[in-house]
């Protein structure tokens, strides 16, 4: 493996504060594309925060995909008003993957954002990430930091840009195949128009982890932008939301993501110099990550609750080297032990706190730098 595990993502350009202000003359046009499955409770918040970005002429394109709530009369109400406004109605359910295929199959905008239907945009995002675009053409994708909250949607939002961060693409996708993992929430992203219709639409071999696929199959063929210290969206959780909902099995988070990455090098992923050996190390990742968890599972004597021999197959069908990796070697030593004194060994005891400070590690570096 000639791609070790790097701590820090080396930028192509790194501009720093202040960042160019940009042609006044100029107003990008943004589709905003927001599917939609009984969330009409959600949509005036969602499509307002889209319609009030200032610097940018944005089209809203909702997709109800064949809501039975009070989605369409909310719609109607909305759209009386608003020539912004762009609805499409699904008369079947299409599923989020595909029904945000259905809008930019009609979005006209020369960059697209996905929002989901209980997001919402922050005051002057758009501005921000049209910015990044127009000073560099190379960048396919641009994202920022996204806000979670619960309950009332935040009234503030951090609006300073720091500065802007330019990767090469291949070096983004990576980094995503080292940790295994995705790095965006989705509506702080936005991707040029042009971009899309060279990779094609999102990939409904995934249910859930389309929107990860999405972005490393942008980013196979164009670089990465990141801007940096600005808050671009709101990202609301709950209890019913498709994020919560998709991420409570672990199993099903595992077999997503590994088809994820197996679409992207399928597509144009594969395209890339270091296809095969990415592909290689985006597999060991997850190989590791369910080992880790079953090794987890004994470190915390919850072996009667998380599915351990699941984790171990799906560790060989994953990676063909499993057996070899460090995690196999740990978790036959709590086998020998038996989960009822794994959590007294010293050694498992300490891996827990190490795994807790590497994962603190992680999130501290996405909250700073988005990788």
């Amino acid at each position: 493996m000639s791609l070790p595990a790097r701590r820090a993502l080396p930028p192509r350009t790194r501009v720093p504060a202040p960042v160019p202000a940009g042609d006044p003359a100029r107003t990008p046009r943004v589709s905003v594309i927001i599917p939609s499955y009984n969330y009409g409770r959600f949509l005036p918040s969602s499509i307002g925060s889209a319609l009030a970005q200032q610097g940018v002429e944005v089209e809203v394109v909702v997709v109800d995909d064949c809501s039975t709530d009070d989605t369409r009369q909310v719609l109607t109400t909305l759209r009386a008003d608003e020539p912004r406004l762009v609805v499409v109605h699904n008369e079947t359910n299409h599923g989020p993957c595909v029904a945000f295929n259905d809008g930019l199959a009609v979005a006209t905008g020369e960059f697209v954002v996905r929002l989901d239907a209980d997001d919402l945009l922050t005051p002057g995002a758009l501005t921000r990430a049209t910015r990044l675009f127009d000073e560099f053409p190379e960048v396919g994708l641009v994202y920022g930091h996204p806000v979670h909250f619960h309950g009332a949607v935040p009234t503030e939002s951090r609006s300073e840009v720091t500065g802007w961060t330019i990767w090469s693409g291949e070096d983004w996708i990576a980094q995503r195949c080292r940790l295994g993992v995705n790095c965006i929430t989705t509506p702080e992203a936005v991707v040029r128009a042009s971009v899309y219709a060279e990779v094609g639409p999102w990939d409904s071999r995934m249910r859930y982890a389309c929107d990860m696929e999405a972005w490393m199959r942008v980013a196979a063929v164009s670089d990465v932008g990141h801007v940096d210290g600005a808050d671009q969206a709101w990202h609301r959780e709950h209890a019913a939301s498709v994020s919560v909902t998709a991420a409570s099995g672990r199993r099903t988070d595992l077999i997503e993501r590994r088809t994820a990455f197996d679409v992207l090098f399928d597509g144009p992923g594969g395209k890339l110099p270091r296809a095969r050996e990415l592909h290689d190390l985006a597999r060991r990742a997850l190989a590791t990550e369910a080992l880790e968890s079953a090794c987890h599972a004994y470190d915390r004597r919850l072996t009667d609750r998380e599915p351990v021999e699941w984790y171990v197959e799906f560790a060989r069908e994953t990676y063909l080297a499993a057996e070899q990796l460090p995690h196999w070697a740990g978790l036959q030593r709590r086998r020998a032990v038996g989960a009822r004194f794994a959590p007294l060994v010293p050694g498992f005891a300490a891996s827990v706190v190490q795994r807790r400070l590497r994962n603190d590690a992680r999130y501290r570096t996405w909250i700073r730098h988005g990788i």
